[in-house]
């Protein structure tokens, strides 16, 4: 039985229901995830490492002899290299070359201004001293999330970058080795779930504690990163991957329905969302969608999701287009059309766009450069990609003359009491008096 693609236009009436719908979150099966969490984190917290081989064990089907062999040797991480093919091992490098190149633009420096009255203020950006990654194994493995998050956090100057991944059965992807060494990640672990993001934020006699926890994961690790959000920074938790497409008819149809698939064979909750104000686009493409995806390796995959979540949406035109881009907020933003940086202006809400027919999101998923860590379910309206930002902090620095402190402290004091806050109002005052006998 074919699948079939939901089709809406923003012309009928009901579009504003149809789309809330559209949008509407999958609810997880939450039942017991918490508190199933929240005891594998108080575990791992007490008991360390022998909680951790124990899970290993349980889950990962490994059983390792002891705390020391959770640590995957470097010399492993340099034979990963050496059985890659020579072709796939340069795509890796150009990958890491490209995103080390575009991040090394983010860079926040440190700075300071001169006060006229003696004295300057200024900002000091420092990089954290250890992070931590969290790569998916098992049924997925992703090297490029190795050097997505990795990268980053190396430009920024982290001191150190532990990663951790599952291994189950012992099994694990060469390539995500490999790409931990290109990224210059400094230490691996082979241990997943809840039970690694509680090794990192607690720390064990193996394992060291991080400053923050990058990366994505199944619901049980994107809930143990929100349980220990507060011991250490997070990225964001992060929901299924979604793409929006606006096109015209100059994107080729088959193009455009492969563009929709790259995102739906993520999982069966992705989101693939394609508008035009043509409908022979949107005939078109949906024709050639159900002629490709019987060919896909992740049919099963691509067709739930599609069936669940994907859409063809007719707009009467470009302002049409441009309020449910903004409304909908994508994490991926393709605009598959002749002059896509006219509509760059008036684009306030999404995580990367992609500009021109030639600029897949696939290429952004891998080795265009900019991160492909970003914010889902309409959270661009207010967060941004993962970038060198994210490993770096800044402090306020304050250093006032005599003179000018004694001017402020006369403001100072005047706020303070207002807010009835004394011991305030006087250590400023003490200033005044200082300024006075000077």
């Amino acid at each position: 039985m074919p699948v079939r693609i939901r089709r809406l236009s923003a012309c009928d009436s009901c579009f504003e229901t149809e789309l809330a719908e559209l949008l509407a979150q999958p609810e997880e099966q939450q039942d017991g995830i918490e508190s199933q969490v929240r005891s594998i984190l108080m575990e791992v917290r007490q008991r360390g490492d022998v909680a951790l081989l124990e899970m290993t064990q349980r889950w990962d089907r490994l059983h390792l002899a002891s705390a020391q062999d959770l640590e995957i040797p470097a010399a492993q991480w340099l034979e990963a290299m050496e059985s890659l093919s020579e072709a796939g091992l340069a795509a890796l490098q150009c990958a890491a070359e490209r995103i080390r190149s575009y991040h090394q633009h983010q860079l926040l420096q440190s700075w300071r201004v001169e006060e006229p009255k003696g004295g300057w203020l200024g900002q000091q950006v420092t990089a954290l001293d250890r992070v931590g990654i969290y790569v998916p194994g098992g049924k997925a493995s992703y090297p490029s999330s190795v050097l997505m998050n990795a990268i980053p956090a190396r430009v920024a100057g982290v001191g150190e970058v532990v990663m951790v991944v599952p291994t189950p059965e012992g099994v694990i992807n060469p390539w995500v080795l490999a790409a931990a060494h290109l990224a210059g990640v400094d230490r691996v672990f082979r241990v997943g779930g809840a039970q690694a993001v509680a090794a990192l934020a607690y720390g064990t006699a193996t394992i060291p504690a991080v400053d923050k926890i990058v990366g994505p994961g199944n619901i049980y690790v994107a809930t143990a990163k929100r349980q220990v959000f507060g011991k250490v920074g997070i990225d964001m938790i992060a929901g299924p991957s979604e793409i929006l497409v606006y096109a015209d008819a100059s994107a080729p149809a088959d193009w455009l329905a492969m563009d929709l698939f790259s995102q739906a064979e993520h999982d069966e909750q992705a989101q693939s969302i394609l508008i035009s104000s043509d409908r022979g686009v949107l005939d078109r493409v949906e024709r050639a969608m159900l002629s490709l995806l019987p060919g896909m390796q992740r049919r099963a995959i691509i067709q739930a999701s599609v069936k669940a979540r994907a859409a063809l949406i007719y707009v009467p035109d470009e302002a049409a287009a441009l309020q449910i881009i903004n409304r909908i907020a994508p994490e991926h933003l393709q605009l598959a059309c002749a002059n896509p940086d006219a509509l760059l202006p008036k684009i306030r809400h999404a995580g990367a766009i992609f500009l021109g027919i030639h600029t897949p999101e696939a290429l952004g998923d891998y080795c265009a450069g900019p991160n492909h860590v970003l914010p889902t379910s309409g959270t661009a309206r207010f967060s941004s990609p993962l970038g060198v930002y994210d490993f770096q902090k800044r402090s306020s620095l304050i250093a006032l003359g005599p003179v000018i402190a004694g001017e402020l402290a006369q403001q100072a004091s005047l706020l303070a009491r207002a807010e009835g806050l004394e011991a305030h109002a006087r250590s400023a005052e003490y200033r005044m008096v200082a300024t006075d006998d000077s």
